[in-house]
């Protein structure tokens, strides 16, 4: 996949250093709420009028240009985006050329993806923020395999910095995503199941690595 490989336990160790930071600055982050909500508050009263301008702004960007480009496969069957995939927070829906997306303006909530199984759908605009985080996403249809979709919710549950839910507006029944990449597979079983996860959790694609996966949009 043209990226460096990294062990499992070093990798391990890096994603619960990167937990222990992020639940440290949560720690942190409690003791300024109060003068925060303060210096928020004075500023929704006193710049009300630049807040709904911001929020207009927010909605052009989510109906403008959101990605530019196309597919490329490797031997592996990986898909590359090759194009711009754009960063902007937006809280109007977006149009992804691709499904799942793999990257492009999204919300300003990740999805929370501690390893996170989900039984139902999720906004795609949530799932994007947790890709720009270093998470893989594992999507499926209703035609999947109930044995598969078992045992790849079995992977997730013990993988930091990855989550799962269904999509049926996908071509396939199986796929897995992380920001500008995404491969079908034919099974749990599939080689190419570790493979892309070890690759793609906080790999090297990652626009955002270490940031927060925890206490996003459930």
């Amino acid at each position: 996949m043209g990226s460096a490989k990294i062990s499992s336990p070093t990798r391990k160790a890096r994603i619960e250093e990167m937990r222990r930071a992020e639940r440290a600055r949560e720690r942190r982050s409690r003791g300024f709420t109060i003068a925060a909500s303060v210096v928020v508050a004075a500023g929704l009263v006193a710049g009300g009028v630049f807040l709904v301008n911001s929020r207009s702004g927010d909605k052009n960007d989510a109906k403008g240009s959101v990605v530019s480009g196309r597919w490329a496969t490797g031997k592996d069957g990986v898909k590359a985006w090759t194009g711009k995939l754009s960063r902007t927070h937006v809280t109007a829906k977006v149009s992804y050329p691709m499904h799942p997306p793999v990257g492009g303006n999204h919300n300003p909530v990740w999805a929370t993806c501690d390893g996170t199984v989900y039984t139902k759908p999720l906004q795609d605009e949530n799932a994007v923020h947790s890709l720009e985080h270093g998470a893989v996403w594992v999507t499926y249809t209703s035609k999947a395999d109930k044995a598969d979709v078992d045992a790849l919710a079995a992977k997730v549950k013990k993988t930091p910095y990855s989550l799962m839910s269904p999509y049926e507006n996908q071509a396939a029944p199986l796929i897995l995503s992380a920001w500008g990449h995404q491969v079908t597979v034919k099974s749990a079983n599939d080689p190419e199941v570790d493979k892309f996860f070890s690759t793609y959790v906080q790999g090297p694609q990652t626009p955002e690595p270490g940031a927060a996966c925890t206490s996003g949009a459930m």
